[in-house]
């Protein structure tokens, strides 16, 4: 086998929150990719508005630098060796596209946080390496934390690394245990742009000034590219993205061969059938831009244009000897939302321009499935509304708010979780969960867990006044446990869960112990109406807002549902009152993200989402439809029961 000794593919990966943006954008910056002058923003690759806004990755994105280094001139190429970097996502949910980023990269950095050390995406991600055979670089990140315990941390993460490696190594995967234990530790503190093979003091900066070891850690331990001198082409195509002059833009890695910009290349499909087509333009990463070029050979991370509706999985092959490659394996989606049109009164009333029907929607839904390969989208029984099932609430949630933002409106049900028959027997997504919190608050929790299905697996503490507990839990307990998590701790609690397979059912899990308060009638909320109903529960909604006969308004303070009259007005009369100028004060209404619109809705709800508003409603609006319809699933339930 040639290599390619002028390139290195390699991904950053971590859990959420550990740094791998920011230390993306501190080696883009000291390899002076970035002009002097220049004022670089903060998480530079996090280019979505969603991605800014929550402070999380969403999409991989690759970049690229050039390393001109002392190493560079060592291996043979004083001009310097590329350096193509794969950001991708640390939570879970979006974890198709961290499948994607290793399909593409010959070795991973794995990032830990010097406190926080080793979390459920940590395993993840670190699992989908070894079965890879990738070699790994242990990152220590946050040396300088008050609270770091670096040499604890690092010894998690080899436990965690060698006890993967083993159950990896029992399903068949042929690794090398022996060359896991030397594994390549850098101590970092990313946020500085510092990093050092030498250990620091905990809570200390790294003794270098520069990120150098790290540079050349990836350069000595991340095998550069291999390919077979006289093969045809293989080019796989692991991401999606577009240009407003160019149209679609297919993200591939050139295995063998080499690709030239105006040839005539074929596009193996996911069906195994051959698409011969041109290639129009060919372009390379550079730093955040991308440059034309007219050929790129083994090794090469490059964008293609030529094909309008090239998929990710497929690949570009030589149409006289085509030998497609593997498509890349995501795992199996564990929750389902149900995603339909708008039929709520105010539909279109909000703004010009919305997209309401059916038929956009659906458009809508099949555009994401050629870029995300983690959902699916599955006919239901009406015509109008699909299931679209994906990782985790999160991703589902993230993919209504990006529709709501392009002028969208649609409903989207509660999640629920996908079920399996596993020898008869219904079985349910479980998950893996971590949570962090202050140990006065260690009691509250196990009883959130209790609540929701959840057994304790482990518990640890560090000293540090705060206590670690590992639960598995059904995946739908989980629905909504982050703001219950936050309310119970006082904002300070911290979870993160990743997938444990499947177990039988665990039986019926209360999620919500207040009912809600039902608008009976359409009209304008009144500050008088809400002024007398306060006493009763919270609101949703502001006065001289319009509302509608099955609108959620409010949540009751008590466990059952609510029907009250929002919209009822003062009437004029002659009286007068000795307290006629006393002030009466509303409580705030709660304003509700999408997110916990969805974590708050019940099995008989739905979100009515707007470009303008985000609404709890009932499914069935009319409530005596409504009561008739909840008295036939009484029955239905009492029968079930009797048998």
């Amino acid at each position: 086998m040639a290599v390619r000794g002028d390139i290195r593919n390699v991904a950053i990966v971590a859990h959420v929150d550990h740094g791998k943006t920011t230390l993306v954008n501190a080696m883009l910056q000291q390899s002076h990719v970035f002009n002097e002058r220049e004022e670089v923003p903060d998480r530079v690759m996090d280019s979505n508005d969603l991605e800014r806004e929550k402070g999380i990755t969403i999409l991989a994105k690759n970049t690229a630098v050039n390393y001109t280094g002392p190493l560079a001139a060592k291996y043979g190429h004083p001009e310097g060796i590329t350096l193509n970097i794969i950001d991708t996502p640390g939570h879970a949910d979006f974890g198709g596209e961290v499948e994607r980023g290793i399909s593409m990269v010959d070795g991973v950095v794995l990032l830990v946080d010097a406190s926080e050390g080793p979390l459920p995406q940590t395993r993840f991600v670190l699992r989908k390496a070894l079965e890879a055979k990738l070699p790994v670089i242990l990152c220590v990140n946050k040396v300088d934390r008050p609270d770091a315990r670096i040499d604890e941390v690092v010894g998690e993460s080899t436990d965690l690394l060698l006890g993967l490696a083993q159950d990896v190594v029992e399903e068949g995967v042929d690794l090398d245990l022996d060359a896991l234990l030397d594994l390549p530790v850098i101590y970092c503190a990313a946020k500085v742009g510092y990093a050092s093979t030498n250990q620091p003091a905990n809570g200390a900066l790294p003794d270098n000034k520069d990120l150098e070891p790290l540079f050349e850690a990836i350069i000595s331990n991340i095998p550069a590219p291999e390919y077979e001198e006289g093969a045809p082409l293989q080019a796989h195509v692991a991401n999606i993205d577009s240009s407003d002059f160019l149209g679609r833009l297919g993200l591939v890695r050139i295995y063998n061969g080499t690709l030239e910009k105006g040839k005539t290349y074929g596009l193996s499909r996911v069906d195994g059938s051959i698409e011969n087509f041109r290639v129009s333009e060919l372009l390379r990463t550079q730093g955040l831009d991308r440059i034309p070029v007219e050929s790129a050979g083994p090794g090469d991370i490059v964008a293609v244009a030529g094909v309008n509706d090239i998929m990710i999985g497929e690949t570009i092959v030589d149409p006289n000897d085509p030998k497609p490659l593997p498509l890349i394996h995501v795992d199996d989606p564990a929750i389902s939302m149900t995603f339909g049109v708008n039929d709520s009164p105010l539909a279109g009333t909000e703004g010009k321009d919305h997209k309401l029907t059916a038929r956009m929607i659906k458009d809508r839904l099949d555009r994401e499935l050629i870029g995300n390969v983690s959902i699916k989208v599955l006919p239901t029984d009406r015509p109008d509304a699909w299931e679209v099932q994906g990782r985790g609430e999160l991703a589902l949630a993230v993919l209504a708010e990006e529709m709501r933002r392009e002028g969208y409106e649609l409903t989207v049900g509660r999640p629920q979780v996908v079920t399996k028959k596993i020898d008869g027997v219904v079985n349910e997504p479980m998950e893996n969960t971590t949570i962090d919190v202050p140990e006065e608050y260690m009691g509250t929790v196990t009883q959130l867990m209790a609540d929701r299905k959840g057994r304790m697996d482990s518990m640890s503490n560090h000293g540090s006044g705060w206590v670690r507990m590992q639960f598995t839990v059904p995946s739908r307990g989980l629905i909504g446990f982050r703001t219950a998590l936050l309310t119970a701790t006082r904002g300070t609690g911290i979870s993160s869960s990743i997938s444990a397979g499947y177990a039988p059912w665990a039986g019926p899990i209360t999620l919500r112990q207040n009912g809600s308060m039902v608008c009976d009638r359409k009209g304008v909320a009144t500050p008088y109406a809400m002024q007398r109903l306060q006493a009763r529960g919270q609101f949703f909604v502001e006065p001289q807002s319009p509302v509608y006969e099955g609108q959620v308004v409010g949540v009751n303070n008590k466990p059952e549902e609510l029907d009250v009259n929002i919209t009822l007005a003062k009437h004029m009369t002659n009286m007068r009152s000795s307290t006629a100028d006393v002030l009466e004060t509303l409580t705030p209404p709660i304003k509700l993200t999408l997110e916990e619109a969805l974590d708050f809705a019940n099995e008989d709800e739905c979100v009515e989402v707007t470009p303008e508003s985000i609404r709890v409603r009932k499914i069935i609006l009319g409530r005596e439809d409504w009561y008739k319809w909840r008295a036939k699933q009484r029955r239905q339930n009492n029968q079930t029961a009797a048998k």
